[in-house]
């Protein structure tokens, strides 16, 4: 029987604009009647043609507060504007690259993720509402701005009576009228995906030959919990030992759900205390990664670049080949070196996985990273964490064949002396007053190329601007860049993934092809000094130290 169908009178909220992955506000603010509901009419009202009627739709989420209330939510508003088919993770839980997968697995029409990504969780804290089009990648800009449109002259939306509530805990399929639910087990097709991708007999044949090896696996109570185990105990047969902070919490056990030194301090202080050879932590929704030893911190920048440097040792390249190489604009350009080593199309986008889509789709992309603790590849179309640290695994495993006792270390330090070594650092100011975040912004703009100190000199300065080289789509002011005679870089931005203020991040970068042990602040305090002064910070935002430096 066809479901019963009611329309809901409802105004308008201000403020419901997708940022560069999602909208993400305080539950709270989710929680005030029917703001949830004309966001995901929203959605489906912009949803690219043919739009929802008879199509399929993944949900799923990080496991974060409110996310179950959320999707009961889909489901019944989705039914009412014709949506023949949800697939659901198992108790609603999705990773952010499962999600991704799942979508391309089964010709989906999009899918919707419930995430804050690696925002705090919890009934005082954050909850997010994300679209992926059917690549499996989030909403290009076109989308994104065709939702907000629909949130600003929403007057009603559709809600299907579903005889009770999903049961989201039972794997299966349920029926409601025309409409057809699948509960799946949430790891099983991503787990599938990442043995066909990567070297799991070289990996076991390693661990075996080499039982010194250790591994630690902090989930930071967020999505991949489940997914790690799966993969490094059950497929890899790590120990048990090896998995922390591995279950899934509401709140993510009271904790800051971001894999960087600062909220991941209780696995980088483990990783020091014992000795840790490979340490690795992903975020509440699994799509960011750290890689770390107990000798040595992998900055993302450097990650994404030595992965491009082994492809050649993983088997999904082997039988792909790699296409392109891709960063976005502040990461450094270590990437870059090993493109031009290569032969390869290197591509310098926007902050935001949805800029690589367009690439991987024209076959122009393989491999991609964010200095935001974001790696992945054209396996899925989204950044994947766990995918970056089994890349990890497999390549020191292969590095092992021909140099025993290759560690983190002495990886890194062997691709330093091929490519040299950027320098980068990240200093975030977070939650700082919105108005004087713009106003420093502002007056960064108006600073002119000249002399600034005896050791540095800017040649250029520049807000970053994108032109799609495959829809030919323009995105605007994209972080003021400057850059010095040297090749060093500071780039200012504001970020849009926090809920409330403004986040200002600053990046800077400098290369070196001699002194290539350094300590990563040492080397870099100079240029972190002239940005400081350059930008006015404290005088515009009152901050004098950063909340986060990575």
């Amino acid at each position: 029987m066809p479901l019963s169908v009611r329309s809901v009178p409802t105004s308008p909220f201000e403020g419901q604009k997708p940022g560069t992955s999602g909208l993400r506000k305080r539950v709270k603010v989710f929680k005030q009647e029917n703001y949830t509901e004309n966001f995901i009419q929203a959605i489906f009202t912009a949803m690219p043609a043919p739009g929802p009627q008879n199509a399929t739709m993944v949900v799923g989420g990080d496991g974060r507060y409110y996310m179950k209330d959320v999707v009961q939510k889909i489901v019944r508003i989705g039914a009412a504007n014709g949506i023949k088919r949800f697939i659901i993770g198992q108790d609603g839980i999705l990773s952010t690259p499962a999600a991704s997968a799942i979508i391309r697995k089964n010709n989906a029409d999009g899918g919707i993720i419930l995430t804050a990504s690696h925002n705090p969780g919890g009934p005082q804290n954050d909850f997010g509402i994300k679209y992926n089009t059917r690549n499996g990648g989030p909403a290009p800009e076109s989308v994104t701005d065709a939702i907000y449109e629909a949130t600003r002259t929403i007057s009603e939306y559709q809600e299907a009576e579903l005889d009770g509530q999903v049961d989201l805990g039972t794997v299966g399929v349920q029926q409601f009228g025309q409409v057809t639910v699948d509960i799946v087990d949430s790891a099983s097709d991503y787990v599938d995906l990442i043995k066909e991708i990567f070297d799991f007999e070289l990996i076991r044949k390693f661990r075996q030959e080499t039982p010194e090896f250790s591994l630690l696996f902090d989930a930071l109570n967020g999505v991949t919990g489940p997914y790690g185990r799966r993969i490094f105990v059950d497929e890899l047969g790590f120990p048990e030992s090896c998995l922390d902070q591995c279950t899934p919490l509401e709140d993510f056990g009271g904790g800051h759900p971001d894999p960087n030194l600062t909220y991941a301090d209780k696995l980088v202080e483990r990783v020091s205390r014992e000795k840790v050879m490979l340490g690795a932590a992903s975020d509440g929704d699994g799509d960011r990664n750290m890689v770390l030893s107990h000798d040595w911190f992998v900055t993302p920048s450097d990650s994404v670049a030595v992965i491009a440097h082994y492809a050649e040792c993983i088997p999904y390249f082997k039988r792909t080949g790699v296409h392109g190489l891709a960063r976005s604009m502040p990461t450094s350009c270590a990437i870059d070196r090993v493109a031009a080593a290569k032969g390869l199309e290197v591509f310098e986008v926007p902050t935001g996985w949805k800029f690589f889509g367009n690439l991987m789709d024209a076959g122009r992309l393989s491999i991609c990273g964010e200095e935001s603790f974001g790696t992945g590849s054209d396996h899925i179309r989204e950044k994947d964490g766990i995918w970056a640290i089994v890349a990890w695994l497999n390549i020191i495993a292969h590095v092992n064949q021909t140099k025993p006792g290759a560690t983190v270390r002495s990886i890194m330090l062997d691709f330093f002396a091929t490519y040299g070594r950027n320098y980068f650092t990240r200093y975030d100011y977070e939650e700082v007053d919105s108005a004087g975040a713009s106003q420093m912004m502002e007056h960064l703009r108006t600073l002119k190329p000249g002399v600034c100190s005896n050791e540095y000199t800017i040649v250029n300065i520049d807000d970053f601007e994108y032109t799609d080289p495959i829809d030919k789509s323009v995105t605007k002011n994209q972080g003021v860049r400057i850059v010095f005679e040297d090749t060093s870089r500071i780039i200012f931005r504001l970020s849009g993934t926090g809920s409330q203020g403004a986040t200002v991040r600053i990046y800077i970068e400098r290369y070196d092809d001699q002194s290539v042990d350094m300590d990563a602040q040492d080397a870099l305090k100079p240029l972190v000094d002239i940005a400081r002064k350059l930008s006015m910070l404290e005088k515009f935002t009152g901050r004098t130290e950063p909340t986060v430096i990575t």
